[in-house]
């Protein structure tokens, strides 16, 4: 499995779809996803660090884990058939153990976003899409960096506030190496 992150949401206006685009942690490599206009939205809100005044379904789902005390450990697409991406959530209670949940890789990431949790993608899909799918990342520019830092500072803010101090400690970590 090879770690990603979400990179950007693009719409592609000739054909009226949203993609999401992942990007090697340690690579180059950008992986284009085709996700519904819903799931864009609920990505981009998450990356922002948009608080809805009533919960989303991706809200409710991340609410539901932490009232029963199930922890996401990662999302996984682990899977491409006849198109059709495939991915399960890894989720883990010491009360009720480990279960591998199937789910649309758009609503997946849409949780891991909000939770924080690792996003891997088989190699098998990587070493198997097609070269005219995969892109390469030129490295980023300075005012991208700064975006980043921006969004990743108000993620910090909001779980803090959100008593998340896992979470924030991650945040923290990921602004401390971006600035070097």
């Amino acid at each position: 499995m090879t770690a990603v992150e979400v990179f950007k949401i693009s719409f592609q206006p000739s054909t009226r779809n949203y993609f999401i685009l992942l990007k090697e942690i340690e690579g180059n490599k950008i992986i284009p996803l085709k996700i519904g206009s819903y799931e864009a939205q609920s990505i981009a809100l998450a990356m922002e660090s948009i608080e809805e005044s009533r919960p989303m379904t991706h809200d409710l789902i991340c609410a539901i884990f932490s009232e029963v005390d199930f922890n996401l450990k990662s999302t996984r697409i682990t899977d491409l058939r006849n198109g059709v991406f495939f991915s399960k959530l890894d989720i883990e209670s010491k009360k009720f153990g480990k279960y591998h949940i199937d789910a649309r890789p758009s609503d997946a990431i849409a949780i891991a976003i909000r939770i924080n949790a690792p996003i891997l993608v088989s190699n098998k899909i990587i070493d198997n899409l097609s070269p005219q799918l995969i892109t390469t990342f030129e490295p980023s520019h300075e005012s991208d960096d700064k975006k980043a830092l921006k969004t990743l500072k108000l993620k910090l803010e909001n779980a803090v506030k959100n008593e998340r101090y896992e979470v924030a400690a991650n945040l923290r970590d990921k602004i401390k190496k971006i600035e070097g």
